[in-house]
């Protein structure tokens, strides 16, 4: 089957989920449909933002086990929001004022992004157990720090941490809703413009530079939307650690394909089917018995090792 026709049908089947999830049961409609369409459109960009970022990422690194949650980038989004309640309080207007909280995030992620390239990217070359090795020393101490930082603050701003700390689909953060979504649009638009760029940056570095690629700079920029696109994914609902890892490398299993036209519509339409689907199931099947997040990082987490050993295998 031409990979039009599968972006065609997994379109049809996200359609078909948010349909099913915004219209079943729907009760007192006046008060149930605003939100579920809010619900529902938090979920959009969060996959999104979660696929998109995750696509480029391990274009970069030239390496289908990384993805920016497994580098701690999302640990990183935790650790700042607990170090601002830490030094400013949470009734400060840097906490109340959700946008300012979250532009403050974001440039401060920013900033992470371009230390991240000059350490590891410049530097460290394609060394993949580098990146692994450190990207999991900096996931561990960010927790870490957040932990310790927590133990420290006042009951009442451990709520407010808490609360920002745990992936919730049931608790989404439609304050930032608007914001979010001017950000994803700007940004997505932006890197669709790369799309065959990434097709040649997938070669390698050696074969990008030959083929005329500024292969630094453009590193440089994709590391600072990455940081933007896991903000707005952590923020609107918490981080979940093995999405972007089991959407992406489905869609390069469905699609076959080096082209990220495909690569990146599939992986994003995969992860909407997924959370939008999968929430549906745990709120009507399973009843709240469970949460979506943990049935994610549970699959996914076996798929990395199973990943990881694959790999070990061809080595």
């Amino acid at each position: 089957m031409h990979n039009k026709y599968k972006i065609i049908i997994l379109a049809a089947l996200a359609i078909l989920s948010a349909a099913l999830f915004i219209g079943y049961d729907l009760g007192y409609w006046q008060y149930t449909l605003p939100r579920r369409i809010e619900k529902v459109a938090a979920i959009v960009l969060t996959g999104g933002a979660i696929a998109f970022s995750s696509v480029i990422f391990q274009t970069i690194t030239n390496n289908r086990i990384l993805t920016p949650s497994i580098l701690g980038l999302d640990s990183l989004y935790l650790f700042l929001q607990t170090f601002i309640v830490y030094i400013f309080g949470s009734t400060n207007i840097v906490i109340m004022n959700k946008n300012l909280n979250f532009l403050l995030c974001v440039s401060l992620m920013i900033i992470f992004s371009v230390l991240l390239y000059i350490l590891m990217f410049k530097k460290a070359g394609k060394n993949i157990f580098f990146i692994l090795l450190v990207g999991i020393v900096f996931g561990t101490l960010f927790k870490s720090m957040s932990s310790f930082m927590e133990m420290l603050i006042d009951p009442n701003e451990f709520q407010v941490v808490q609360d920002k700390s745990f992936a919730s689909f049931n608790n989404v953060n439609t304050d930032l809703l608007y914001i979010a979504a001017v950000i994803f649009t700007l940004l997505g638009i932006y890197v669709w413009r790369f799309t065959s760029i990434f097709d040649v940056l997938s070669l390698g570095r050696e074969h990008a530079v030959n083929l005329g690629i500024d292969y630094d700079r453009l590193v440089k920029k994709m590391l600072i939307v990455i940081a933007i696109f896991v903000s707005v994914a952590t923020a609107l609902v918490g981080p979940i650690t093995f999405l972007g890892l089991l959407v992406v490398n489905l869609a390069r299993e469905l699609f076959k394909t080096y082209k990220h036209t495909y690569l990146m519509m599939g992986s994003l339409l995969l992860s909407v089917i997924a959370l939008v689907g999968g929430e549906f199931i745990v709120e009507k099947v399973f009843t709240f018995s469970t949460t979506l997040s943990v049935i994610i990082d549970f699959a996914g987490g076996i798929y990395f090792i199973y990943l990881l050993l694959k790999e070990n295998k061809s080595w």
